[in-house]
């Protein structure tokens, strides 16, 4: 079919559709339709149809934009899910049911997105109040806070098949294990109060134990009562390891987690090594009995050593020199306390009273827990301050020494691979880092509290696996190679490889794109939008648009394997 313009000699041409037809061997045309009517831009759109053109509105008010909402994080967030199988984990694969797997699985995606409060969280979900395409995507429509904290409810129960099954994935062959607690606060509820850890005074508090991978993947949470230490809660921890995930190998965990009095009790009857470090009275101990010789670091940095106070047990000695050398810090102090003496002593309105002045000197010395190197003297109206020499000579005989202690036999691993295994720590205390503070913001913390920081950490499983696909494009070293390349000791500590001083330097990538940081590339991927759309002549149907990709944002879904359009 075709659309053919008929001039006419005294009248205007007259506009007919028409189709081509064979009959035998020939050929002729026959008219379907007279749109002669029709108005010109009616009659160029079927044109445009007939010839298998894409078809536009000739005006710009015959396009409706319906909704225009934020939606490549969403995406990249989202997609990471669903690459992980963290839906399929959730449901079993269709076993459970679907309303709550779907509302928890976009709280673990709002956590990493946009962290705020449950109200807040139902408002972003909700189609009437949603500020992203998130709750769209998942075909959720009404969102209100009793519905999320039905769903916590539900997931709290799901959380030994989870951490099961991430355990599975993580900490295969029975590997070793990363672990260490931390303490948090909350607003309100019926947990043990203890003393003001947080600053938080009056504020209930909490202990919450992760487990993590040895390359830093968290994989399971627990939390305890505020009143319980650290030391305790490791032989709840020793027991989830061998029952739920039949771990075989060893538990590294840091000197305030794995003590003395609870290793024979614990690990023993478990058969499992372990991986921590001593106290510094220890420390000292070992040089004053000769069992720690100082001789030793004269032309190395790290040496294995036994005591009978420790008996089947090794220790790793490390020396860091950095850390030996630095002074700047009780400099600093003494720069800060030269300060307040000099508002006591000065003419002009000077600092008087002996509890005003032991307030200033507490707030300085106190904050850094210094007290311990300095002799201080306060009256009415003076500060005498100095420097415990002694006491510091004796400590700077061990400033930068740190003595890593073990069960594990020297034929599994050699001292440095003891070393660097004690150093995996710092991926605990990056997770810590993530949950506490404004990537996932774990605070403020109301209630469902176990809840809560399940959630969390399955919001900070995906941001690890996010982080570890985009590191060409964040402020991260992302050059395994070089690393190794380095050849530098275990003891030292890490420099910034090349890769990533460059990035800090231009501020831009190895393909000379403006390099991030996940919270900014986050903001930056919310810029591409899902689009709702409608014709003028039928707004009730609609119809998704999209924008184009920016270079940032195409390379950044490229790493992550995910598409862009959901």
């Amino acid at each position: 079919m075709y659309v053919e313009r008929v001039p006419n000699r005294n009248s205007p041409p007259a506009i007919l559709l028409r189709e081509s037809y064979r009959d035998g061997n020939k050929t002729g045309k026959r008219t379907l339709a007279n749109l002669s009517d029709w108005p010109e831009e009616k009659i160029e759109a079927l044109r445009r149809v007939l010839r298998g053109d894409a078809v536009a509105p000739s005006s710009a008010r015959a396009l409706l934009m319906r909704r225009s909402l934020p939606h490549g994080h969403v995406a990249a967030a989202l997609g990471t899910v669903r690459k992980l199988g963290l839906d399929r984990l959730l449901s079993q694969n269709g076993r459970h049911p679907k309303h709550e797997g779907t509302l928890c699985l976009a709280m673990i995606v709002a956590r990493l997105i946009a962290p705020t409060s449950k109200l807040g969280t139902a408002r972003l979900l909700d189609d009437e109040t949603a500020t992203c395409s998130l709750g769209q995507v998942l075909g959720l429509e009404k969102v209100d806070q009793p519905r999320l904290y039905a769903a916590l409810d539900w997931l709290l129960e799901q959380r030994e098949h989870i951490e099961a099954a991430l355990a599975r994935r993580h900490l295969k062959g029975g590997a070793a294990v990363l672990h260490d607690v931390s303490s948090t606060y909350f607003e309100r509820g019926t947990w043990e109060l203890v003393r003001d850890r947080e600053g938080k005074k009056g504020n209930p508090q909490i202990v919450f134990r992760v487990l993590c991978s040895p390359a830093g993947c968290p994989v399971a949470v627990e939390v305890f009562d505020g009143h319980v230490g650290a030391p305790p809660t490791l032989k709840n921890q020793v027991a989830t390891l061998k029952r739920r995930f039949g771990l075989k190998r060893m538990v590294v965990g840091g000197r305030g987690m794995i003590t003395g009095a609870c290793l024979e009790p614990v690990t023993q009857p478990a058969n499992l090594d372990f991986v921590t470090a001593l106290r510094a009275p220890a420390i000292r101990k070992l040089v004053e009995t000769g069992d720690l010789q100082l001789s030793l670091f004269d032309d190395r940095n790290l040496a294995e050593i036994t005591s009978p106070d420790y008996p089947n047990e090794r220790l790793v000695v490390c020396r860091h020199p950095v850390l030996a050398d630095e002074r700047e810090l009780l400099d600093a102090i003494e720069r800060k306390l030269r300060d307040v003496q000099t508002r006591v002593r000065c003419d002009n309105k000077p600092l008087r009273g002996q509890d005003a002045i032991a307030i200033a000197v507490g707030s300085v010395i106190n904050r850094y827990n210094m007290s311990k190197h300095f002799d201080v003297t306060i009256t009415d109206n003076d500060l005498v301050f100095e420097r415990k020499r002694q006491s510091m000579d004796a400590e700077t005989t061990l400033d930068g020494i740190y003595v890593i202690r073990t069960s594990v036999k020297a034929e599994d691993l050699n001292s440095i691979s003891i070393v660097q295994a004690y150093k995996g720590l710092a991926h605990v205390e990056r997770a810590f880092g993530s949950l506490e503070t404004f990537d996932l913001e774990m605070r403020p913390i109301y209630h469902r509290v176990r809840a809560h920081v399940l959630l969390c950490m399955l919001a900070y499983h995906v941001e690890w696996h996010m982080r570890e696909a985009l590191k060409p494009v964040l402020f991260d070293d992302h050059d395994e190679l070089a690393v190794e390349a380095t050849g530098r000791s275990v003891v030292a500590a890490a420099p910034r490889l090349e890769a990533a001083q460059c990035s800090a330097d231009t501020q831009g990538t190895d393909d000379n794109l403006p390099v991030h940081s996940f919270r900014s590339l986050m903001a930056d991927l919310a810029t591409f939008t899902r689009n709702t759309m409608a014709m003028a002549d039928s707004p009730d149907t609609t119809f998704l648009l999209y924008p184009e990709l920016t270079p940032v944002q195409q390379r950044t879904f490229r790493l992550l394997d995910v598409p862009a359009r959901l």
